[in-house]
């Protein structure tokens, strides 16, 4: 009998421990950002005048089954690109050359049991949540800028992110967040070196 009460002793403090470990190393997010690449505007747009700076990123992330349940009932869901562009100074703080903040809004209509996704008013629809996805995961010409804001030939440092902008959700959501661990996404920063003559590229 005392044995056997010792053996459990044994394991509740093995779990205990296990649980102490695992508070100081937390399971590694899901949500990362793959790549980035800048460029200056392709060809037959920079002929029609087009002096944009524009970005694709692979970025890749799921929903929880929290945020899943809660967009199939219709509420609708905000996630929002942040990049910002830095030139490095080695005598100095890093000088912020150009910020740019991009939101999509998802959403599903029970009634007509649509999908859609986009920026702004214009919302495209989509036959299924994980095709609506895709624009968030496969970003792809995105302005974010004019070419006129950096020097050719010159490296710059960046770095992005996606997250899920829980300041757009409906109040009550907001009143509650802190007690609802399952809706929060959010990549790590994503660093990376680019310059504009390295990101041109042909149609």
């Amino acid at each position: 009998m005392q044995r056997g009460w010792g053996v459990h002793r044994l394991l509740m403090v093995l779990w205990v421990w296990l649980l102490g470990v695992g508070a100081m190393f937390p399971a590694q997010a899901t949500e990362r950002v793959d790549s980035v690449e800048i460029y200056a505007a392709k060809e037959q747009e920079a002929a029609a005048g087009d002096d944009g700076l524009y970005l694709d990123a692979e970025v890749d992330f799921d929903l929880s089954p929290e945020l899943r349940e809660a967009a199939a009932k219709g509420v609708p869901l905000y996630f929002t690109a942040d990049l910002e562009i830095f030139e490095q100074r080695w005598w100095w703080f890093d000088k912020n050359i150009l910020q740019a903040e991009r939101t999509w809004k998802l959403v599903y209509s029970p009634l007509t049991r649509q999908w859609r996704i986009g920026s702004g008013d214009l919302l495209r629809p989509e036959e299924s949540l994980t095709d609506a996805l895709l624009a968030l995961r496969r970003i792809y010409h995105w302005r974010i800028g004019d070419v006129s804001a950096l020097r050719p030939d010159k490296k710059y440092a960046a770095r992005f992110r996606l997250r899920l902008d829980s300041s757009l959700l409906a109040r009550p959501f907001q009143v509650d967040l802190l007690n609802r661990a399952n809706w929060s996404l959010e990549t790590p920063w994503y660093d990376f070196q680019f310059s504009i003559s390295a990101a041109k590229r042909p149609d």
